[in-house]
């Protein structure tokens, strides 16, 4: 198609057109083609316009029902849903909300009819509209008033109460209208301490997408360390506001810089813990269609890099009494662990290897496609040793011989052994042993070399120790480069679970790639 920017005399002739197209219903892709303009560009027009990232300006919205079809609760810690969800007054309009699904299973999970829930980061008021078809009150601010014009839209639908009573017991006949109000996350002065049930909010990835046109305290605008800075008040605000024993879920992902990983959701869950708050679950939210082909396959292989297709749902939890550092003393009944040198058998490679974040593998080859994939993408054919954590009857902590090889493409550290009979002194005595195997081995790695960790979050006493976390919190060193962090489970565990629990089934693994670089510019 012919490229038809050049042919408008003024730049806001080319921004009307563009605003025409939008108005049809043209896709971004066909208007970019049209106008020679990049989707980037489209975008902060409409913003600009608008006040509000969205990406439809015609929006005819039809209630076809006001529920999920087949909804079952999630009962473990990967939570994939095939379609983004389209009841009631939900759609996908307003750039990077989530998925209903979400504040739906939170809500249902962490909350009772006709508490308070509190969202601040409302955008299109998704979590708004749950809060009103679950019978629960809500109040919702945004930053952003044309946002919070967008959610007053959203919520104005009518309902009868006993359409309330297909997902809730036959007493749940109120219906609440959510409180909609222009505010900051940072200062919830108007709330009372200790009053709030439940907090379940989606800020925006530092940033990644831009939610207003430069609107002062728009936290959207700020670079991932004066975000996380605003973002330890709005944590203090949380947790001054919620009750206490209740809980707070808030969605965060990744970002990317020069091919490698910025661990933004591990950086965020550090501030909401220094807030005070406990970790309850760690959910790994999944993106589905994310599987990359052709043009993305090859250049996933050829520059090394995966595509992001995880998000995380850390679900914190503001203690009822201030937690004594005496629960961490735990007797060690679990045996200690020693590390052993192995070096599994590589006959032959994959015929295709993984290329997003998210690696699914059936249970009856886990072992065996966990290790092809980890050795065949980043042995580099340089060579590579494995060192795996195994099971000890021993009381005190022994290493054995490790490899000694020089030059070699990758070391393979794996922890298959963890599990939630853990104490906090197994652990850091296992965080200790990853210290020093890394540090006496870091000099065996080429430089361009890589260094693999396989480990998973454990639970101990009723709270999650998110290990893949503390173990980049642990790694600080000017030679290794975060690279990835990859999330690794089995297929179908999610269906085998049949009955509910107070907590979910931690189902998934992590492998943290690190890449050997001289020095960060290197």
């Amino acid at each position: 198609m012919r490229n038809q920017k050049a042919g408008f005399k003024t730049e806001r002739d080319l921004q009307e057109a563009i605003l025409q197209e939008k108005m049809k219903g043209t896709p971004d892709l066909e208007i970019g083609q049209k106008y020679g303009v990049t989707f980037r560009y489209i975008e902060h027009l409409i913003t600009r316009t608008k006040g509000l990232n969205i990406s439809a300006l015609r929006s005819c919205k039809k209630i076809r029902t006001l529920y999920p079809k087949d909804f079952k609760e999630e009962q473990t810690t990967v939570w994939s849903f095939k379609q983004r969800g389209k009841w009631a007054t939900h759609s996908g309009e307003y750039r990077g909300n989530w998925s209903p699904y979400i504040p739906r299973n939170v809500i249902l999970k962490y909350s009772k009819p006709g508490e308070l829930i509190l969202d601040y980061f409302c955008g299109a008021g998704t979590t708004a509209v749950e809060c009103k078809l679950l019978g629960r009150k809500c109040i919702a601010l945004d930053i952003n008033d044309k946002a919070i014009e967008l959610a007053r839209e959203n919520v104005n639908f009518s309902m009868e109460s006993k359409q309330l009573t297909f997902i809730e017991e036959q007493s749940c006949r109120k219906i609440y209208e959510p409180t909609l109000l222009i505010g900051d996350a940072r200062d919830l002065s108007f709330l009372e301490d200790n009053s709030i049930d439940l907090i379940c909010a989606h800020p925006p990835y530092a940033n990644i997408i831009h939610y207003t046109d430069s609107k002062e305290g728009d936290l959207s605008f700020f670079d991932m360390g004066n975000f996380l800075k605003e973002m330890s008040k709005v944590a203090r605000e949380s947790f001054r506001v919620l009750k206490p024993g209740r809980q707070c879920a808030i969605l965060i992902g990744d970002t990317r810089s020069k091919k490698h990983v910025i661990p933004l959701g591990f950086s965020l869950i550090n501030v909401y813990l220094d807030a005070g708050f406990k970790l309850r679950e760690l959910v790994i939210k999944r993106q589905h269609n994310c599987k990359t082909t052709g043009f993305w396959y090859a250049n996933s292989i050829k520059y090394n890099f995966l595509l992001l297709a995880h998000e995380y749902l850390p679900i914190f939890e503001k203690p009822k009494t201030p937690f004594s550092l005496s629960i961490r003393e735990g007797k060690t009944d679990y045996s200690l662990v020693v590390p052993t040198l192995e070096k599994p058998p590589l006959k032959r490679k994959l015929d295709e290897i993984e290329t997003t974040t998210v690696w699914i593998f059936p249970e009856k080859d886990f072992e065996k496609l966990l290790n092809k994939n980890v050795i065949d993408r980043y042995s580099n054919g340089r060579g590579y040793s494995s060192i795996s954590f195994v099971p000890s009857l021993s009381n005190k902590l022994k290493c054995t011989k490790r490899n000694t090889q020089k030059s070699k493409g990758l070391l393979y550290i794996r922890a298959p052994f963890l599990n939630d009979s853990s104490h906090y002194s197994n652990i850091e005595q296992y965080l200790d042993e990853i210290k020093k195997i890394v540090d006496g081995e870091l000099s065996n790695i080429n430089n361009g070399g890589f260094l693999v960790i396989q480990t998973q979050d454990i639970r101990i006493d009723r709270y999650v120790e998110p290990l893949a976390k503390r173990i980049v919190d642990l790694l600080m060193s000017d030679i290794l480069w975060l690279k990835e962090i990859i999330v690794v489970t089995k297929e179908k565990q999610n269906s085998e679970i049949q009955t509910q629990s107070e907590y979910l089934k931690i189902i998934h693994h992590y492998l943290l790639v690190y890449e050997k670089r001289g020095n960060k510019d290197g």
